[in-house]
């Protein structure tokens, strides 16, 4: 074990996915000699050359289309996208090609080896081009998977996994988190199961679920609920797409009341459609409305940040909304 924080994790993981697999590559914008804006690719370069991670022109689209070809051929492409907020020039590309190229083949041929890494969400004052939480734009695409780490341990693991995984992976980092959350992590390879929801806390009144860098934001309001002695039970949803829907709703059978928070946007977002579907599941069992705590539908502001996000304020007061009922 080491203590490692989320960067230093996602860094680890690239490395042992590129010396395990020749067919690993890595490149963006300036992942090569410069390690990403947020150094996350830092020495790969060094030690795997220029073939295997380098910088791309800045064309979004064309990173994407250019891991498309690459995957097409049997590589295993780790694309990186700078900001979750400027994957839409790409949208075209991983919708229409990427989802796709396996079914339009009748399986024939696919490009399932390719992962886009992109740092996602709030929290660092970036204003409304680099706060953005795009998840579930993917979520509606049949084909693709959705990933989302809370820490470096699910981090790495996650990574890993979704590398090796034969369908493409869209891996979602919290970059508030990335070197703020720190804990130890295995040095070793090893994969967390893709589409797999995780109880990180048991309890008995109410679920509380959330996903990435919400995660911790949730665990405080928790805390706070549980001073007023409501039993919590916290799930860290981890995959988007597939999600997790029965350990989900095990859980809420078991408490009769869910909160779902997370950092987008509350119209659209993703917590409407699990809503939608712990409803039908556990309708005889639900106590309560299911909650929503999610952000504003307005641009991310950068100047009321604070007002905006889906804090531990909001959520302890869904928290205890619903168990007063």
């Amino acid at each position: 074990m080491a203590k490692m924080n989320m960067l230093q994790a996602i860094n680890n993981a690239l490395d042992l996915a590129m010396a395990k697999d020749d067919g690993v590559v890595c490149f963006g914008e300036d992942v090569g000699h410069f390690g990403g804006v947020f150094r996350a690719t830092s020495k790969l370069q060094e030690k795997y050359g220029k073939a295997r991670c380098f910088n791309t022109p800045l064309t979004e689209q064309g990173i994407a289309g250019f891991a498309n070809g690459m995957a097409a051929q049997g590589m295993k492409p780790v694309a990186e996208i700078q900001f979750a907020d400027y994957i839409f020039p790409a949208f075209d590309q991983i919708v229409n090609e990427t989802a796709k190229f396996r079914y339009r083949s009748g399986n024939e041929f696919n490009v399932g080896g390719i992962v886009f890494r992109s740092p996602y969400g709030g929290g660092i004052a970036g204003g409304h081009y680099h706060s953005q939480s795009p998840e579930a734009y993917f979520a509606h695409t049949p084909g693709l998977k959705v990933v989302i780490p809370r820490d470096p341990y699910q981090a790495k693991g996650l990574l890993l996994a979704a590398i090796a995984d034969p369908d493409p992976v869209i891996f979602f980092e919290p970059k508030k988190l990335y070197r703020a959350s720190v804990g130890e992590v295995p040095e070793d390879y090893y994969e967390i199961e893709l589409g797999k929801a995780e109880v990180t806390q048991q309890g008995t009144d109410i679920t509380v679920l959330a996903w990435g860098a919400q995660m911790e934001i949730v665990q405080k309001a928790v805390e706070m609920a549980e001073k007023e002695g409501v039993s919590c039970e916290v799930i860290d949803l981890r995959s988007i797409l597939p999600w997790d829907a029965d350990t989900v709703a095990a859980s809420v059978k078991k408490t009769g009341r869910l909160v779902i928070n997370h950092e987008a946007p509350l119209t659209g977002g993703f917590a409407g459609e699990i809503a939608a579907t712990m409803q039908k599941m556990c309708f005889l069992h639900l106590e309560s409305p299911i909650e929503r705590v999610c952000g504003l539908d307005t641009p991310y502001p950068l100047a009321l940040e604070k007002e905006y996000v889906a804090d531990h304020l909001k959520t302890y007061e869904a928290i205890m909304r619903s168990v007063n009922f």
